[in-house]
């Protein structure tokens, strides 16, 4: 039986959100530098995430944060253009069917805001994650759009809402 569940994030979430993301970046061994290891917001995702047309959601399995991913308007871009933003997944919440579970609970916030689009960036190793992406109709681009400030992250890509 599955016990995690995904709900919105809450402002006591805060440090065990961090955590978990700088955990699962330096498992995959991703720079510190030009990724979102280096973001100010990772230790105030939800003060992050309290503005108009964002959310942060966490994957709760029997009180311990294993995951999380976020939607929000895409920086520097004009359009009407969101980004799935830092959707991270501990070791022991891999192969659950979690992710495609967030991917969705994402993507409906994204359509409920009127989003038209949905960009994200990631990693070329991170060949799981861009298993999931495509699966999820993301196709791939051929440059960033915006400005993230992750010019670490060099696979860029878009779908359609």
């Amino acid at each position: 039986m599955e016990t995690a569940i995904i709900r919105e994030i809450r402002p006591e979430d805060n440090v065990n959100v961090a955590i978990a993301i700088r955990q699962v970046l330096i498992d995959i061994g991703v720079p510190k530098v030009g990724t979102a290891y280096a973001d100010k917001a990772l230790d105030f995702m939800y003060e992050h995430y309290d503005v108009p047309k964002a959310t942060y959601f966490v994957v709760e399995d029997q009180g311990e944060i294993i995951g999380c991913a976020g939607i929000a308007k895409l920086d520097n871009f004009e359009g009407n253009v969101c980004e799935l933003q830092k959707m991270y997944f501990l070791e022991k919440a891999r192969g659950r069917g979690l992710g495609g579970k967030m991917m969705e609970t994402c993507l409906d916030k994204a359509k409920e805001y009127g989003f038209e689009k949905c960009y994200l960036e990631t990693m070329p190793y991170m060949k799981a994650a861009q298993k999931l992406y495509v699966k999820s109709g993301f196709e791939y681009i051929d440059k960033p759009m915006g400005d993230t400030g992750h010019f670490s992250c060099p696979v860029w890509m878009l779908k359609s809402l």
